[in-house]
C-alpha cells in the first residue's frame, strides 16, 4: 500500500510502499503503537509511517554528532 507521509526533520513528502494494510494503518491512527500496529515492519519503516523521516535523513542529522560519542 502507498504511505505517503512528510518529513518532520525536512519537510519533504515521500511516498513509499509498504506491506501494511488499511486496517493497520486505522489502528495506528486510533492509538494503537506503531510497533502493535505494524509489527512486521523494521524499525525504520515504522518510523517514516509516525514521523516521515527516512534512516537516510537519521544519519544527515545526526552525521555531524558522531565524533562526539
Amino acid at each position: 500500500m502507498l504511505v505517503t507521509r512528510t518529513s518532520n526533520i525536512t519537510g519533504i513528502t515521500r511516498t513509499l510502499d509498504l506491506p501494511v494494510t488499511e486496517e493497520q494503518l486505522a489502528a495506528h491512527k486510533s492509538g494503537t503503537l506503531a510497533q502493535h500496529a505494524f509489527p512486521d515492519l523494521s524499525a525504520d519503516l515504522r518510523e517514516f509511517i509516525i514521523s516521515g523521516v527516512t534512516p537516510e535523513e537519521w544519519d544527515m542529522l545526526f552525521e555531524d554528532n558522531a565524533d562526539d560519542i
